[in-house]
């Protein structure tokens, strides 16, 4: 049974972080494009007007990935998480029933309207759609976080004769506390790497001398949002939801920190390799005391280690934990680095020409996507025995009736298919890059809007 309940971990593990490859991107530019759309209709500017359509032509090629990827997930629910399903059904399906009848429709339906409707609709009109696009993205990133936060602090519940969950109150789920911490730092991850990307794809063509007054819209930009989200993430996104975990989990926080014993002026490990066998963190870099102000506001309080509980609900991989954790933190860091450079001489109007600051954007492009990935394999793992936390283990929600060849089958059926999808992915994303913006006319110093040679 053990290999079985690992077996449909892994299983699950791929299929969503492939998935969620594609809509972080999506809910990253869906607030850029509705800034681009908005700076087109207010300055009447043609370059804004294709610099947005070609952005949501980028949305839509990743939209119809994310489509594609997530359907199979919820059929996991049914299959290899079947006692899962029946006991929380009854509280989580309510969010995620409502992210597909309302968030995905009023996406889908909406992101047609902006790609086809730009002569037909008038500019206000199409800016709406543009908006319509935004808010269901949005909306159904919250709904998704709902269902995430309850299993990570269940609220509003009671337990029925059966063993199933049932909601006391639809509210109660729907704002509870986690998922606002949760989303404002997911959303944020997201405009993240939207904000790379388009900063980065700008950053391509300035050193490739093509579309270069795009490219410039593009670095514009994302380097602007860039620098607010990459902020946001750290202050006060990341250290209100730092703070909450501290208190409501703290077997995971202990286990991210690496912190097996109880400290006063607990240190922050930056680099080190925990041994969970002796305890110990292996060649540490700490600072001494930052941990405790960290969580508790003052450099000598004592923060609990994960010998203040007992071993069996402690995290089942805390070197994966404490790893992810900091993969996570030092990207982070890294962000919010290299956006204020880039700000700074955006500022000064050098960023343009300054080919290191644009490789830089340039090369940065991929790490979002690992960090957002690494961050959350963090909540996963860190959750780990228990698949509602506190309340079931995980053994305890798999299916029974699934064997683990069965499982392995999938998942390599799984792997063979979205390699094939990967392979069209990138091919199609490669064509609308090499089209560009405003189409070949504008290739390579074409003649662009005012006559002049880019």
């Amino acid at each position: 049974m053990e290999h079985q309940i690992l077996m449909s971990r892994i299983h699950f593990a791929f299929t969503i972080m492939f998935h969620y490859i594609f809509p972080q991107l999506t809910i990253g530019l869906a607030l850029l494009i509705v800034i681009l759309k908005t700076s087109a209709v207010l300055r009447d500017d043609e370059l804004y007007h294709e610099s947005a359509q070609f952005w949501a032509r980028i949305f839509a090629i990743n939209f119809v990935m994310g489509v594609v990827t997530g359907i199979p997930m919820e059929f996991q629910f049914g299959t290899n998480w079947a006692a899962f399903s029946r006991a929380t059904g009854g509280v989580i399906g309510h969010p995620v029933s409502m992210e597909g009848v309302f968030s995905f429709f009023l996406e889908s339906a909406f992101l047609g309207l902006f790609l086809f409707g730009e002569k037909r609709l008038n500019q206000w009109a199409h800016w709406a759609t543009g908006v319509a696009v935004f808010v269901g993205s949005w909306l159904s990133g919250y709904f998704i976080i709902v269902a995430d936060a309850w299993m990570q602090h269940p609220v509003s519940y009671t337990r029925l004769a059966d063993g199933s969950f049932a909601p006391t109150s639809f509210w109660g789920v729907l704002f509870n506390p986690w998922a606002r911490l949760q989303y404002m730092h997911t959303m944020s991850g997201a405009v993240i790497t939207g904000s790379f990307v388009m900063a980065g794809l700008g950053a391509f063509y300035l050193l490739s001398h093509k579309f270069v007054e795009h490219a410039r819209i593009f670095v514009r930009v994302g380097v602007m949002a860039g620098v607010v989200a990459s902020l946001f993430q750290v202050f006060p996104s990341g250290d209100e939801h730092g703070r909450y975990l501290a208190h409501h989990q703290p077997t995971t926080a202990a286990a991210m920190e690496g912190l097996f014993h109880t400290e006063k002026g607990a240190a922050m490990v930056v680099i080190g390799q925990p041994n969970p066998e002796n305890q110990t963190i292996e060649n540490p870099l700490a600072f001494k005391g930052l941990l405790s102000f960290l969580v508790y506001g003052t450099f000598s309080a004592e923060v609990r280690g994960l010998d203040a509980y007992p071993q069996d609900q402690w995290p089942d991989n805390i070197p994966l934990l404490f790893f992810t954790y900091h993969i996570m933190v030092g990207l982070g860091t890294i962000f919010a680095a290299v956006m204020l450079l880039c700000a700074f001489l955006l500022w000064r109007q050098k960023l343009f020409d300054n080919g290191w600051a644009l490789w830089a954007l340039v090369l940065c492009v991929p790490l979002p996507y690992i960090a957002n990935m690494a961050g959350w394999v963090t909540a996963e793992a860190g959750r780990q025995p228990w698949i509602v936390y506190g309340l079931m283990r995980t053994e305890e929600g798999v299916s029974r009736t699934v064997s683990t060849g069965d499982t392995w089958f999938t998942l390599l059926g799984f792997m063979g298919l979205y390699g094939l999808l990967s392979i069209l992915f990138l091919f199609v994303l490669q064509e609308t890059i090499r089209e560009g913006p405003g189409g070949e006319a504008r290739h390579s110093g074409a003649v662009s809007v005012s006559g002049q040679r880019a």
